[in-house]
């Protein structure tokens, strides 16, 4: 597989000779598979035999590769002296590389360290069962899961893992400290995630009091501002920069118009498999929130979309997923991020500008369009799934005609 990236025989045997040498080819080919660049595949190969070594140089062997290692392996670049190395290390490949292989080797059994991630902490037990519950009971998201245990865990290291101790006044001020280092909307989000996590503790018998009430609230008006959404002129618009036969242009338009006809949120899409496509019936089965399954029309011009896609999709066996990422590793979006990137970039092509740009922009796009076509309110509750019509209740401000006819004439000033 070496061959694929490298043709001189002098090359390609000191590759093979060294410590990584074992591995290369095979990590080559995992290279190959992800759908890496040839250019960018050559820098990551010549990282895992850097990697080697240096291990070797440090008297020890990959299967003690680690965390610890590959740090003390990105701040060895600005005196590398390492024999064979190519003298060329350019610190962020070589590290990046380095941790792709030492992923690679986990995945082989040879590093007794486990694979490092980005976001790999140790959890406190309770966190550590909170996030099991998340996720066996509340049907949460990964993403959903990621941000409450961060919290929790942040909450647990400053209180202490005895809950018996934790008093009203140290979760207030937990929290108001906190609030006063962040933005408003973080702070909702923490808010959140610590009460669910307090309530959480008090529902499995871990705390005899109920502290979700002592966190305090944020000054927040529901309903104060108007949807934040684009005009049909706009839509229009952002549709067409993914004009063109290009597979990311076609992944793109499908994305968007999903986002746009159907008011799907970010994960949606991103979490959607081929299976959820009834093309019989012209369906599509969306998992929301909370495990909530619903069978939505497939709009004709969405299918054509998505079938267009599908042509063009890269004929993957190791997922199911409808959208696939456009750039290396190959494989599905790894959250609703992705997707929301994706509007990020056509808004900026399209030239428009708007104070929300993320996919979230779309679904309050795609509720204020059915109302203006006549839509009643409770049948846009059922197409974004919303579980009161409280929620849906938000949209009726931009309903103008509605409004008019019930808006009260301004008294006249008498003289």
């Amino acid at each position: 597989m070496l061959e694929n990236f490298f043709c001189a025989p002098k090359t390609l045997r000191r590759l093979r000779t060294g410590p990584s040498g074992p591995y290369i080819d095979g990590f080559a080919a995992e290279l190959s598979r992800a759908g890496y660049s040839a250019m960018t595949a050559v820098r990551y190969l010549r990282a895992a035999a850097h990697l080697g070594h240096f291990v070797h140089r440090e008297r020890t062997d990959l299967a003690a590769v680690g965390a610890s290692t590959l740090e003390a392996f990105a701040h060895h670049f600005p005196r590398c002296r390492c024999p064979l190395s190519n003298g060329d290390s350019t610190g962020y490949h070589d590290y990046f590389g380095a941790k792709l292989f030492q992923r690679y080797l986990s995945q082989l059994g040879i590093c007794r360290d486990r694979e490092v991630t980005v976001d790999g902490i140790d959890e406190p037990a309770l966190v550590t069962a909170f996030r099991d519950w998340l996720q066996v009971h509340r049907g949460a998201s990964k993403s959903t899961v990621r941000r409450y245990a961060r919290d929790a865990t942040e909450f647990v290291r400053e209180l202490g893992e005895d809950v018996s101790i934790w008093t009203v006044r140290a979760v207030r001020d937990f929290v108001t400290d906190r609030a006063a280092q962040s933005a408003i909307r973080t702070t909702q989000k923490r808010i959140t995630s610590l009460r669910s996590f307090l309530r959480f503790l008090n529902a499995s018998g871990q705390s005899h009091t109920d502290l979700a009430d002592a966190v305090p609230a944020v000054a927040s008006w529901r309903l104060a501002r108007l949807p934040r959404c684009l005009s049909e002129d706009e839509v229009a618009r952002l549709i067409a920069t993914c004009a063109g036969t290009a597979p990311v242009h076609v992944r793109d338009g499908a994305i968007l118009l999903l986002l746009v006809r159907l008011g799907l949120r970010a994960g949606d899409v991103a979490q959607l498999r081929l299976g959820d496509i009834d093309w019989r019936d012209g369906t599509l089965l969306v998992a929301g929130k909370g495990r909530y399954q619903v069978r939505l029309p497939l709009p004709q011009d969405v299918g054509d979309a998505l079938l267009a896609y599908l042509d063009h999709r890269p004929k993957t066996p190791c997922s199911d997923r409808v959208f696939l990422r456009s750039i290396a590793p190959a494989g599905p979006f790894k959250s609703g991020d992705g997707v929301s990137s994706v509007v990020e970039r056509a808004l900026h092509r399209a030239g428009i500008k708007s104070p929300a740009k993320g996919a979230h922009l779309l679904r309050h796009t795609a509720a204020t369009q059915m109302l203006r076509h006549g839509v009643p309110l409770d049948q846009i509750g059922l197409v974004l799934r919303h579980r009161s019509l409280d929620m849906t209740a938000y949209y009726a401000k931009v309903d103008t005609s509605l409004l008019r006819g019930i808006a009260q004439p301004w008294p006249e000033v008498q003289s």
